[in-house]
């Protein structure tokens, strides 16, 4: 598989440890599923992953997810960010999220992406996730 990828979480308890190895000492730990990380380098069963802030570690391939999701983010001063029910932005409102909402991402094309969570199914710019590349079609 290509590197770098985006990949998520698959437990609520997830170590994240300074080099590639149970010997390393821990430097964090996650405490959310679903989360979506991006994959910077790997060695053996180990992945070295990066978060939305940039932070980096490794964690064992056991703890990661071929899922997709995403983090929902806007500007400083957004409060909460569109969810459209068809890709653009002139179509029906179907939900309004806050920042730092993780959502499954579904699929992406020519900018938007399908995505959805507990009470949410719809469209967002792609630009407005962290857990998908700016050009990224999935489907």
């Amino acid at each position: 598989l290509p590197v770098p990828r985006f990949v998520s979480l698959r437990s609520d308890k997830v170590h994240v440890r300074i080099g590639p190895s149970q010997k390393h000492e821990i430097r964090w730990t996650f405490a959310k599923a679903g989360l979506p990380v991006e994959i910077i380098a790997e060695f053996e069963n180990w992945r070295r992953i990066r978060d939305s802030d940039g932070a980096d570690g490794w964690v064992h391939q056991a703890m990661l997810s071929g899922r997709r999701t995403a983090l929902i983010r806007g500007s400083a001063d957004a409060r909460t960010i569109p969810v459209y029910e068809r890709a653009q932005a002139q179509g029906r409102l179907v939900a309004e999220v806050q920042p730092s909402v993780i959502a499954s991402v579904r699929n992406c094309d020519q900018g938007w992406c399908r995505i959805s969570g507990e009470r949410f199914d719809g469209f967002i710019l792609q630009t407005l996730l962290w857990g998908v590349y700016p050009d990224e079609k999935i489907e």
